[in-house]
C-alpha cells in the first residue's frame, strides 16, 4: 500500500510540472528593453540594459516579478534561463528594472520574458518572449559620445543602435483617375516623406512620361509646379517606359542642405520627398498607368496607442493634423525641422517630444535627439534650455535616470549659469560669452545670440528676406532686444529649477541646494528688473519701456508672474492675440492653461484666421506648417512638427494628464475643459494607456477614467463642486491651491476604470 501511495505522488508531481501554470491575471505586455518596443529591430550598446513592462490592470499593484533571460527561445519555452533567472523578486518595480544576470556578450541575440504577482498574491503567466540584440559595448570611436550607428544584421537587414529605424509602408491612392487621354492624377490623402512606385503598360519602347510629385495641388487637379520661395514638396521626373507591362520606382535626388547639423537619410534607404499628389503626363494612346503606390517612410508608430475626440469639430481636425505630423516627420530617426534643413533644433525637438509622448509609447527617439543636441548646439541663446527641458520630460515619462547621470555636467552648462551677473540674471551680450563658454555648451560658430521667436520681421524700406515676415514686428511682436532681456531670463530660471530637480533625482543633494538658490535669486531679480508695477505687466528687458506678448507669456508659462498681478498680465496677453509664431504658441497656450484661461485657449486652437491651425488645413497641408502662412515666412515647409502644440496641450493642460512621480508612478488629471462639453482621450504612458472621458451637462461633470496597472491617478476638481462620488460612493477629498491660487479638491484613483460624478 505504501508503494502505491508513493507511485501516485510521483505521478502527481510529474503531471503538475508538465501542466501550464494557472494564472489569476493576464500576462504582462508592452515589453521594453532599453526603452525600445521593438528591440529585435535594433542593436543596444548598454551591457546592463533596463527592462520595463505593462503590469495588468486586473492585478492593481505589483508586489513581485520574475524575469528570465536566455540565449534561445527554446529555453524560454521551457521556462529556463541560461543568462538570468531573477527568481521571484518582491518589488513593485515594473519599469526601469536593471539586468542582473550573467555577462552579456557583444554582437549577440538574447530573449527575455517576465511574470508578475499582484494584489492578494494574484499571479500571471509569463509574457510573450521579446528578442533583443547587443552590439559593441566599449572602446567605441564615434564622432560624438552616444552616436547611433547603422548595423547590418543577418539577411542583410539594417538597424540602428539604441533607437528604431524607419521603414517603408505602401499606401494606395484615395483618388486616382485619368484626367484626359494620357494625363493622370492621384491623391494619396495625406503627404508623407515617400517615394513613388507605379506599374505601367507601354505599347512602344522608350515612351517618355512626366511624373510630378507635390504637397500642393491646383484647382484643376494638377500638381502645383510653382513652389516659389517655399520649401513645399515638389519634384519633376522624366521616366522612359519599357514596352509591355512593367513596374517602376521614381528615383528622388539625394537631399542637400548647407545647414551645419543636417541629417542624411540612412544609406540603405531610398531617398524621399514629402508629397501627397501625383500628376503623370505623356503621349495619349501610347501608355496606361495600371497602379500607383506611395511608399511612405515612417518611424515605427502605433496608430492605436492614442485617440482623441471632442465636441468641437475644428479642434478634432487640428488634433488629427498634429497627430499625423508626429507620425510622419521623424523618418530620419531623430527630430528634425522639416524638409529644408533636416536639422535638429532644441526648441523644435522639445515641442515634438511633448506631442510624441502624447500620441505614442515611444521614448528612444526623443532621448537620442537630445543626446545629439547636447553635442551639436544650435545658435539661439534660450534654446539651450530646451535640452534641460527634454531631459526632464525624459526622466518624468520613463523613470530612468541614466540620461541625467551620463550627461549631468553638460546639461548643467545648458542652464547658462556661467553667464550670470551678481544678481543671477544672464546675458548673451557680455564678455562672459567666451570661447571656453561656447565650448562647454558644444556650440561652434560666431552667431550665438537671442532669438525670442522666429521668424524676424522686415524693417521699413528694406527688402523682405525669404525667411522673414513682411512687417517690422515679425513674429516677435516688436520685441526690443536689450542686453538683459525678459525671455532669455525666463528660460534661465526654468532650466535652473528643472536642473535642481534632476540633481535631486540622482541624489546630488548639494547640487540641488545650489541650483535652487540660484533659481530663487533669478526669480527675485527677474521681477525687480523686468516688471513694470505701474502698468502691471513685464517689459522686454532691462531699461525697456516696451512690453511685448513674449515678455509676458514666457513668465506666465514659467510661474514668474506675481499672483496679485496675474489679472493684468493675462489681460495684456489676451489683448495681443496670436502675435507669436507656431513655436511661441506652445508657451502661450501653456501659460494661459495654467492660469485657468481654457476658454481662450480653445478659441486660439480652433480659430479660422490666418494665424491658426485651421489655416494650415485650409491652405492644403496635412502636417503642421513651419509658420502660420507663407505670408509670414515665404520659405516655410509644410512638414514641421514644432507646430504640433495643440495635441500636447489637450492632454497635458485641458485634461491635465501629466506624471507627478517619475515614470507615471502617480499622475495628475486636472480637467480644465473651457467651452468643451465632451472630451474622450486615450493617451499612452510607459505603464499603459490612460483613458479619460469627460462630459459636462451644465450641472455636473461625469468623468470616466481608466488608470493603468501599478499606477495611481491624482484627480483634481474645482472646489465649486460640493459633492464628488466615485462609482456611486462619496469620495474623500483633500483641498489644495495651485501655483496661481486656484483651489482644487484632490481624490486618488487606483488602477482600473472609475466613474466620477461631480456636482
Amino acid at each position: 500500500m505504501r508503494y502505491k501511495i508513493i507511485f501516485f505522488l510521483v505521478i502527481a508531481v510529474i503531471l503538475s510540472s508538465c501542466r501550464t501554470e494557472d494564472s489569476d491575471i493576464p500576462a504582462p505586455n508592452g515589453l521594453l528593453c532599453e526603452l525600445l518596443s521593438n528591440p529585435q529591430k535594433a542593436v543596444i550598446t548598454d551591457s546592463i540594459p533596463e527592462f520595463s513592462w505593462i503590469f495588468p490592470v486586473e492585478g492593481e499593484y505589483q508586489n513581485a516579478y520574475r524575469i528570465l533571460v536566455a540565449s534561445s527561445t527554446e529555453l524560454l519555452e521551457e521556462n529556463k534561463a541560461d543568462i538570468w533567472d531573477s527568481k521571484k523578486i518582491m518589488s513593485s518595480k515594473s519599469i526601469d528594472v536593471l539586468f542582473d544576470g550573467n555577462t552579456l556578450e557583444e554582437n549577440s541575440v538574447y530573449f527575455w520574458k517576465v511574470k508578475v504577482w499582484g494584489a492578494n498574491n494574484t499571479v500571471s503567466n509569463f509574457s510573450e518572449a521579446q528578442q533583443f540584440n547587443t552590439g559593441k559595448f566599449h572602446n567605441r570611436e564615434d564622432e560624438w559620445q552616444g552616436k547611433s550607428n547603422y548595423i547590418r544584421l543577418e539577411n542583410n537587414y539594417w538597424v540602428s543602435e539604441n533607437r528604431q529605424t524607419a521603414e517603408f509602408h505602401d499606401k494606395v491612392p484615395v483618388d486616382f483617375y485619368m484626367r484626359s487621354s494620357g494625363k493622370y492624377f492621384a491623391d494619396f490623402g495625406k503627404a508623407a516623406f515617400a517615394t513613388l512606385s507605379f506599374t505601367a503598360e507601354s505599347k512602344i519602347e522608350g515612351t517618355e512620361i512626366e511624373v510630378y510629385l507635390g504637397e500642393r495641388k491646383n484647382k484643376d487637379d494638377t500638381v502645383n509646379k510653382s513652389p516659389g520661395h517655399a520649401n513645399i514638396g515638389f519634384l519633376k521626373v522624366v521616366v522612359k517606359l519599357q514596352k509591355g507591362i512593367n513596374s517602376y520606382s521614381v528615383e528622388i535626388p539625394h537631399h542637400h542642405s548647407n545647414s551645419p547639423h543636417s541629417q542624411k537619410l540612412a544609406p540603405f534607404l531610398q531617398e524621399v520627398l514629402p508629397f501627397r499628389f501625383v500628376e503623370i503626363n505623356g503621349d495619349s494612346g501610347n501608355y496606361e498607368i495600371k497602379s500607383l503606390t506611395q511608399k511612405a517612410l515612417y518611424y515605427p508608430f502605433d496608430d492605436n496607442a492614442s485617440s482623441f475626440f471632442t465636441d468641437n469639430e475644428n479642434l478634432n481636425k487640428v488634433i488629427e493634423l498634429c497627430k499625423y505630423t508626429l507620425k510622419a516627420t521623424p523618418f530620419l530617426g531623430l527630430y528634425a525641422d522639416g524638409n529644408r534643413e533636416r536639422m535638429p533644433y532644441e526648441a523644435d525637438s522639445y515641442i515634438q517630444q511633448l506631442g510624441h509622448y502624447s500620441v505614442d509609447r515611444e521614448f528612444s527617439i526623443a532621448r537620442y535627439t537630445n543626446k545629439f543636441l547636447l553635442h551639436h548646439a544650435s545658435w539661439p541663446t534660450e534654446w539651450q534650455s530646451h535640452t534641460v527641458f527634454m531631459a526632464w520630460e525624459d526622466y518624468m515619462h520613463t523613470g530612468n535616470t541614466e540620461f541625467i547621470r551620463e550627461n549631468y555636467n553638460v546639461l548643467k552648462e545648458k542652464t547658462l549659469f556661467a553667464l550670470a551677473r551678481e544678481d543671477g540674471l544672464i546675458s548673451s551680450k557680455t564678455d562672459k560669452v567666451t570661447e571656453e563658454f561656447l565650448k562647454n555648451i558644444n556650440y561652434s560658430g560666431n552667431k550665438f545670440r537671442d532669438i525670442v521667436d522666429w521668424p524676424k520681421g522686415t524693417l521699413i524700406n528694406k527688402e523682405q528676406a525669404r525667411n522673414a515676415g513682411p512687417t517690422p514686428e515679425g513674429e516677435q511682436d516688436g520685441y526690443e532686444f536689450l542686453d538683459y532681456n525678459t525671455v532669455v531670463n525666463s528660460f534661465h530660471y526654468r532650466s535652473l529649477l528643472l536642473m535642481a530637480e534632476m540633481a535631486k533625482a540622482v541624489e546630488m543633494d548639494s547640487e540641488y541646494e545650489d541650483l535652487m538658490q540660484k533659481a530663487q535669486k533669478v526669480k527675485s531679480s527677474f521681477v525687480k528688473t523686468f516688471f513694470n508695477y505701474e502698468k502691471g505687466i513685464f517689459v522686454d528687458g532691462e531699461g525697456s519701456s516696451h512690453s511685448s506678448l513674449h515678455a509676458n507669456m514666457f513668465p506666465l508659462a514659467f510661474g514668474l508672474v506675481p499672483t496679485e498681478y496675474l489679472e493684468s498680465v493675462i489681460g495684456f496677453i489676451k489683448s495681443r492675440g496670436m502675435a507669436c509664431s507656431v513655436y511661441g504658441a506652445q508657451y502661450l497656450l501653456d501659460g494661459l492653461s495654467d492660469a485657468d484661461e481654457s476658454d481662450y485657449v480653445i478659441d486660439l486652437m480652433t480659430a479660422e484666421h490666418k494665424r491658426s491651425w485651421i489655416n494650415m488645413i485650409n491652405v492644403g497641408s496635412t502636417m503642421t506648417t513651419e509658420a502660420w502662412d507663407e505670408y509670414y515666412k515665404p520659405n516655410l515647409t509644410w512638414n514641421h512638427a514644432w507646430g504640433s502644440a495643440p495635441v500636447n496641450i489637450l492632454v497635458r493642460k485641458i485634461l491635465g494628464i501629466q506624471p507627478t512621480k517619475a515614470g507615471f508612478e502617480t499622475f495628475s488629471i486636472i480637467p480644465n475643459p473651457g467651452s468643451l462639453k465632451k472630451i474622450e482621450v486615450e493617451t499612452p504612458t510607459i505603464r499603459g494607456i490612460i483613458k479619460s472621458s469627460f462630459y459636462d451637462n451644465g450641472e455636473s461633470w461625469k468623468i470616466i477614467i481608466t488608470v493603468p496597472g501599478n499606477s495611481t491617478a491624482e484627480l483634481s476638481l474645482p472646489v465649486k463642486f460640493a459633492k464628488i462620488s466615485i462609482d456611486g460612493n462619496e469620495a474623500s477629498a483633500k483641498t489644495y491651491k495651485n501655483i496661481y491660487g486656484k483651489s482644487y479638491n484632490l481624490v486618488l484613483l487606483k488602477p482600473g476604470t472609475s466613474t466620477i460624478i461631480a456636482k
